[in-house]
Protein backbone atom coordinates (compact mmCIF):
# COMPACT_ATOMS: atom_id res chain seq x y z
CA UNK A 1 0.00 0.00 0.00
CA UNK A 2 1.16 3.87 -0.99
CA UNK A 3 1.18 5.56 2.69
CA UNK A 4 1.69 9.06 3.11
CA UNK A 5 3.21 10.67 6.75
CA UNK A 6 3.04 14.30 7.22
CA UNK A 7 4.62 15.89 10.52
CA UNK A 8 6.90 13.73 11.22
CA UNK A 9 10.72 13.98 12.31
CA UNK A 10 13.57 12.16 11.93
CA UNK A 11 13.66 9.86 14.71
CA UNK A 12 9.51 8.93 13.59
CA UNK A 13 10.48 8.19 9.88
CA UNK A 14 13.04 5.47 11.51
CA UNK A 15 10.70 4.24 13.30
CA UNK A 16 7.80 4.17 10.58
CA UNK A 17 10.34 2.41 8.19
CA UNK A 18 10.91 -0.41 10.13
CA UNK A 19 7.61 -1.24 11.24
CA UNK A 20 5.54 -0.72 8.06
CA UNK A 21 8.68 -1.69 5.50
CA UNK A 22 6.98 -3.89 3.21
CA UNK A 23 5.14 -0.29 2.10
CA UNK A 24 5.64 2.53 -0.61
CA UNK A 25 6.28 4.90 2.05
CA UNK A 26 6.41 8.80 1.75
CA UNK A 27 7.88 10.80 4.77
CA UNK A 28 7.17 14.56 5.07
CA UNK A 29 7.99 16.93 8.27
CA UNK A 30 5.37 19.19 6.52
CA UNK A 31 1.94 19.79 7.89
CA UNK A 32 -1.15 18.69 4.85
CA UNK A 33 -2.98 21.74 4.35
CA UNK A 34 -4.56 23.08 1.00
CA UNK A 35 -1.56 25.12 0.84
CA UNK A 36 0.97 22.73 0.97
CA UNK A 37 0.00 19.52 -0.66
CA UNK A 38 2.25 17.14 -2.57
CA UNK A 39 3.15 16.79 -5.60
CA UNK A 40 2.39 12.37 -5.41
CA UNK A 41 -1.32 12.31 -4.91
CA UNK A 42 -1.69 8.75 -5.26
CA UNK A 43 -1.41 7.63 -1.42
CA UNK A 44 -4.18 4.77 -0.19
CA UNK A 45 -4.00 5.84 3.25
CA UNK A 46 -2.07 8.99 4.68
CA UNK A 47 -0.83 9.84 8.55
CA UNK A 48 -1.33 13.14 9.72
CA UNK A 49 -0.77 15.35 12.88
CA UNK A 50 -2.77 18.08 14.37
CA UNK A 51 -1.30 21.01 12.59
CA UNK A 52 -2.65 19.59 9.09
CA UNK A 53 -6.29 20.33 7.89
CA UNK A 54 -8.06 17.57 5.61
CA UNK A 55 -10.50 19.32 4.17
CA UNK A 56 -12.88 19.03 1.46
CA UNK A 57 -10.30 20.21 -0.73
CA UNK A 58 -7.26 18.33 0.80
CA UNK A 59 -9.61 15.28 0.65
CA UNK A 60 -10.51 15.46 -3.34
CA UNK A 61 -6.77 15.87 -3.79
CA UNK A 62 -6.52 12.29 -3.15
CA UNK A 63 -8.48 10.46 -4.95
CA UNK A 64 -7.71 6.87 -4.34
CA UNK A 65 -7.64 7.69 -0.11
CA UNK A 66 -9.35 4.92 1.83
CA UNK A 67 -7.38 5.80 5.62
CA UNK A 68 -6.98 8.32 7.60
CA UNK A 69 -4.56 7.93 10.79
CA UNK A 70 -4.36 10.96 13.02
CA UNK A 71 -1.66 10.84 15.32
CA UNK A 72 -3.56 13.00 17.58
CA UNK A 73 -6.68 12.17 20.36
CA UNK A 74 -8.60 14.85 18.67
CA UNK A 75 -9.79 14.66 14.77
CA UNK A 76 -11.31 18.18 14.41
CA UNK A 77 -9.56 18.79 12.06
CA UNK A 78 -10.59 16.04 9.74
CA UNK A 79 -13.59 16.65 7.80
CA UNK A 80 -15.23 13.73 8.66
CA UNK A 81 -18.40 14.57 6.78
CA UNK A 82 -16.95 14.17 3.55
CA UNK A 83 -14.68 11.59 4.69
CA UNK A 84 -18.25 9.52 5.03
CA UNK A 85 -19.45 10.51 1.94
CA UNK A 86 -16.27 8.84 0.28
CA UNK A 87 -15.85 6.00 2.28
CA UNK A 88 -12.58 7.11 4.02
CA UNK A 89 -12.17 5.14 7.43
CA UNK A 90 -10.38 8.15 9.97
CA UNK A 91 -8.74 6.36 12.79
CA UNK A 92 -7.24 8.24 16.16
CA UNK A 93 -5.25 7.91 19.11
CA UNK A 94 -7.82 7.66 22.13
CA UNK A 95 -5.12 7.73 24.79
CA UNK A 96 -1.29 8.18 25.35
CA UNK A 97 -0.49 11.46 27.21
CA UNK A 98 -3.06 11.25 30.28
CA UNK A 99 -0.56 11.82 33.14
CA UNK A 100 2.16 13.47 30.12
CA UNK A 101 -1.42 16.21 29.81
CA UNK A 102 -2.10 16.22 33.07
CA UNK A 103 1.19 17.02 34.38
CA UNK A 104 1.65 20.11 32.13
CA UNK A 105 -2.00 21.29 33.49
CA UNK A 106 -0.53 21.51 36.58
CA UNK A 107 2.49 23.46 35.29
CA UNK A 108 0.33 25.86 33.89
CA UNK A 109 -1.58 25.87 37.58
CA UNK A 110 1.47 26.27 39.24
CA UNK A 111 3.33 28.73 36.67
CA UNK A 112 -0.34 30.90 37.01
CA UNK A 113 -0.92 30.58 41.21
CA UNK A 114 2.91 31.26 42.22
CA UNK A 115 3.77 33.71 39.27
CA UNK A 116 6.97 31.21 38.79
CA UNK A 117 7.35 32.70 35.02
CA UNK A 118 6.76 35.96 36.08
CA UNK A 119 9.02 35.46 38.18
CA UNK A 120 11.82 33.92 36.47
CA UNK A 121 11.05 36.76 33.39
CA UNK A 122 11.81 39.73 36.08
CA UNK A 123 15.30 38.38 36.94
CA UNK A 124 16.21 37.68 33.53
CA UNK A 125 15.36 40.92 32.44
CA UNK A 126 15.84 43.31 34.72
CA UNK A 127 18.21 41.80 37.03
CA UNK A 128 15.56 42.73 39.71
CA UNK A 129 15.16 40.31 43.08
CA UNK A 130 12.12 42.04 43.75
CA UNK A 131 9.05 40.37 45.35
CA UNK A 132 6.70 43.29 45.04
CA UNK A 133 3.91 41.85 42.64
CA UNK A 134 5.08 38.53 42.82
CA UNK A 135 2.56 36.79 46.14
CA UNK A 136 0.94 34.18 44.70
CA UNK A 137 -1.23 31.54 46.64
CA UNK A 138 -1.53 28.01 47.84
CA UNK A 139 -3.09 24.84 46.44
CA UNK A 140 -3.51 23.12 49.16
CA UNK A 141 -7.17 23.67 50.48
CA UNK A 142 -8.39 25.38 47.15
CA UNK A 143 -10.97 23.47 45.18
CA UNK A 144 -10.29 22.46 41.45
CA UNK A 145 -13.07 22.20 39.20
CA UNK A 146 -12.51 19.77 36.79
CA UNK A 147 -14.53 20.04 33.70
CA UNK A 148 -14.61 16.58 31.68
CA UNK A 149 -13.74 13.32 33.65
CA UNK A 150 -11.92 10.98 31.25
CA UNK A 151 -8.07 9.53 31.04
CA UNK A 152 -6.59 13.17 31.27
CA UNK A 153 -9.53 14.56 33.72
CA UNK A 154 -8.78 11.44 36.26
CA UNK A 155 -5.32 11.84 36.10
CA UNK A 156 -5.27 15.64 36.70
CA UNK A 157 -7.74 14.80 39.80
CA UNK A 158 -5.36 12.03 41.32
CA UNK A 159 -2.76 15.44 41.27
CA UNK A 160 -5.01 17.24 42.82
CA UNK A 161 -5.72 15.08 45.82
CA UNK A 162 -1.79 15.18 46.18
CA UNK A 163 -1.88 18.93 46.55
CA UNK A 164 -4.69 18.27 49.18
CA UNK A 165 -7.14 20.21 47.29
CA UNK A 166 -10.92 19.71 47.03
CA UNK A 167 -12.33 18.71 43.57
CA UNK A 168 -15.48 19.35 42.04
CA UNK A 169 -16.24 18.13 38.48
CA UNK A 170 -18.68 18.30 35.83
CA UNK A 171 -19.01 16.11 33.43
CA UNK A 172 -22.27 14.50 31.15
CA UNK A 173 -21.77 11.18 32.19
CA UNK A 174 -20.36 11.09 35.65
CA UNK A 175 -18.17 8.07 36.85
CA UNK A 176 -19.92 7.88 40.55
CA UNK A 177 -17.40 4.81 41.45
CA UNK A 178 -14.34 6.92 40.19
CA UNK A 179 -15.76 9.96 42.55
CA UNK A 180 -16.36 7.72 45.59
CA UNK A 181 -13.40 6.22 45.46
CA UNK A 182 -11.43 9.73 45.14
CA UNK A 183 -13.40 11.99 46.69
CA UNK A 184 -14.71 14.09 44.26
CA UNK A 185 -18.23 15.73 43.85
CA UNK A 186 -20.03 16.03 40.55
CA UNK A 187 -21.85 19.08 40.06
CA UNK A 188 -23.98 21.42 37.41
CA UNK A 189 -21.46 23.61 35.56
CA UNK A 190 -22.70 26.76 36.77
CA UNK A 191 -22.20 25.65 40.07
CA UNK A 192 -18.62 24.35 39.24
CA UNK A 193 -17.82 27.82 38.07
CA UNK A 194 -19.11 29.34 41.15
CA UNK A 195 -17.10 27.27 43.43
CA UNK A 196 -14.16 26.57 41.96
CA UNK A 197 -10.42 28.46 42.82
CA UNK A 198 -9.29 26.99 39.64
CA UNK A 199 -10.73 25.89 36.95
CA UNK A 200 -9.57 23.35 34.33
CA UNK A 201 -10.68 21.75 30.47
CA UNK A 202 -10.73 18.12 29.74
CA UNK A 203 -13.53 17.35 27.90
CA UNK A 204 -12.94 16.67 23.77
CA UNK A 205 -14.12 19.22 21.69
CA UNK A 206 -18.09 18.72 19.56
CA UNK A 207 -20.86 20.49 18.57
CA UNK A 208 -21.75 20.19 22.55
CA UNK A 209 -18.62 21.48 23.92
CA UNK A 210 -18.42 23.94 21.56
CA UNK A 211 -17.71 27.48 23.67
CA UNK A 212 -18.95 25.68 26.45
CA UNK A 213 -17.28 28.82 28.35
CA UNK A 214 -18.96 31.79 26.55
CA UNK A 215 -19.78 35.21 27.26
CA UNK A 216 -22.77 34.49 29.67
CA UNK A 217 -21.42 31.59 32.05
CA UNK A 218 -18.11 33.00 32.05
CA UNK A 219 -19.81 35.85 34.28
CA UNK A 220 -20.53 32.74 37.29
CA UNK A 221 -16.55 32.37 37.50
CA UNK A 222 -15.70 32.90 40.99
CA UNK A 223 -13.67 35.93 41.07
CA UNK A 224 -10.12 35.83 41.45
CA UNK A 225 -10.19 32.28 39.94
CA UNK A 226 -7.89 30.75 37.08
CA UNK A 227 -8.72 29.09 34.34
CA UNK A 228 -6.49 26.56 32.10
CA UNK A 229 -7.72 24.86 29.07
CA UNK A 230 -4.78 22.07 27.35
CA UNK A 231 -8.10 20.58 25.77
CA UNK A 232 -9.51 22.28 22.54
CA UNK A 233 -9.48 26.05 22.23
CA UNK A 234 -13.17 26.44 21.14
CA UNK A 235 -14.20 24.97 24.04
CA UNK A 236 -13.71 29.19 25.27
CA UNK A 237 -15.22 31.47 23.55
CA UNK A 238 -12.27 33.66 23.30
CA UNK A 239 -14.22 37.16 23.42
CA UNK A 240 -15.47 36.00 27.14
CA UNK A 241 -11.78 35.24 28.19
CA UNK A 242 -10.72 38.76 27.21
CA UNK A 243 -13.90 40.22 29.21
CA UNK A 244 -13.46 38.05 31.93
CA UNK A 245 -9.35 39.13 32.05
CA UNK A 246 -10.32 42.60 31.63
CA UNK A 247 -12.87 42.77 34.32
CA UNK A 248 -11.20 41.43 36.46
CA UNK A 249 -12.87 38.28 37.34
CA UNK A 250 -10.17 36.13 36.42
CA UNK A 251 -6.83 36.73 37.92
CA UNK A 252 -5.16 34.40 35.36
CA UNK A 253 -5.70 31.91 32.51
CA UNK A 254 -3.22 29.33 31.09
CA UNK A 255 -3.79 28.13 27.53
CA UNK A 256 -1.99 25.38 25.69
CA UNK A 257 -4.80 25.98 23.32
CA UNK A 258 -6.79 29.03 20.86
CA UNK A 259 -10.16 29.09 19.68
CA UNK A 260 -9.00 29.18 15.43
CA UNK A 261 -5.46 28.04 16.72
CA UNK A 262 -4.65 26.62 12.97
CA UNK A 263 -4.96 29.77 11.68
CA UNK A 264 -3.32 32.39 14.44
CA UNK A 265 -0.34 30.17 13.76
CA UNK A 266 -0.38 30.58 9.78
CA UNK A 267 -1.69 33.83 9.36
CA UNK A 268 -0.11 34.73 5.97
CA UNK A 269 -1.89 31.89 4.71
CA UNK A 270 -4.91 33.41 6.35
CA UNK A 271 -4.91 36.13 4.25
CA UNK A 272 -3.91 34.05 1.01
CA UNK A 273 -6.89 32.52 0.94
CA UNK A 274 -8.89 35.93 0.28
CA UNK A 275 -11.68 37.49 1.86
CA UNK A 276 -11.14 35.60 4.99
CA UNK A 277 -14.13 35.46 7.16
CA UNK A 278 -14.69 38.25 9.37
CA UNK A 279 -14.98 36.15 12.50
CA UNK A 280 -11.74 34.30 12.19
CA UNK A 281 -10.06 37.33 12.04
CA UNK A 282 -11.49 38.61 15.08
CA UNK A 283 -10.57 35.64 16.89
CA UNK A 284 -6.91 35.95 15.49
CA UNK A 285 -6.85 39.77 16.82
CA UNK A 286 -8.13 38.44 19.78
CA UNK A 287 -5.48 35.93 20.58
CA UNK A 288 -2.97 38.51 19.79
CA UNK A 289 -4.48 40.27 22.76
CA UNK A 290 -4.48 37.52 24.89
CA UNK A 291 -0.88 36.44 24.17
CA UNK A 292 0.16 39.89 25.86
CA UNK A 293 -1.57 40.21 29.21
CA UNK A 294 0.33 39.79 31.56
CA UNK A 295 -1.53 37.54 33.41
CA UNK A 296 -2.32 35.14 30.91
CA UNK A 297 0.17 32.06 29.88
CA UNK A 298 0.22 30.88 26.38
CA UNK A 299 1.91 27.72 25.34
CA UNK A 300 1.62 26.26 21.36
CA UNK A 301 0.07 23.21 21.77
CA UNK A 302 2.75 21.79 24.26
CA UNK A 303 0.85 19.53 26.21
CA UNK A 304 1.31 16.40 24.54
CA UNK A 305 5.17 16.99 23.77
CA UNK A 306 7.02 14.18 25.85
CA UNK A 307 9.25 11.72 24.71
CA UNK A 308 7.12 9.08 26.08
CA UNK A 309 3.95 10.23 24.95
CA UNK A 310 5.29 10.45 21.24
CA UNK A 311 6.01 6.84 21.15
CA UNK A 312 2.75 6.20 22.63
CA UNK A 313 1.05 7.84 19.59
CA UNK A 314 3.33 6.05 17.38
CA UNK A 315 3.00 2.55 18.35
CA UNK A 316 -1.19 3.12 18.50
CA UNK A 317 -0.95 5.01 14.85
CA UNK A 318 1.03 1.57 13.29
CA UNK A 319 -1.38 -0.25 15.25
CA UNK A 320 -4.07 1.72 13.28
CA UNK A 321 -2.71 1.44 10.08
CA UNK A 322 -1.87 -2.45 10.73
CA UNK A 323 -5.51 -3.45 11.70
CA UNK A 324 -7.11 -1.24 8.76
CA UNK A 325 -4.67 -3.34 6.45
CA UNK A 326 -5.66 -6.85 7.89
CA UNK A 327 -9.45 -5.82 7.50
CA UNK A 328 -9.36 -5.51 11.23
CA UNK A 329 -9.74 -1.45 11.81
CA UNK A 330 -9.56 -0.63 15.21
CA UNK A 331 -10.26 2.82 16.98
CA UNK A 332 -12.28 4.51 14.48
CA UNK A 333 -13.52 8.01 14.65
CA UNK A 334 -17.41 7.83 15.11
Amino acid sequence: MRIAFFETEAWEDDFIRRELSAHDLLLSPDKLAALTLPLDNDFEAISVFVNSRLDKQVLDYFPRLKFIATRSTGYDHIDLPTCRARGIAVAYVPGYGDNTVAEFTFGLILNLTRKIYSSVDQIKETGSFSLAGLRGMDLVGKTLGVIGTGRIGKEVIRIGRGFDMRIIAHDPYPDEQFAALNSVEYLPLENLLRRADVVTLHCPYNPSTHHLINQQNINFIKKGAYLVNTARGAIVETQALVNALSNGTLAGVGLDVLEEEGETKDELNLLRDGHPQEEKLRIVLQNHLLMRMPNVLVTPHNAFNSQEALQRILDTSVANIRGYLAGQPVNLAK
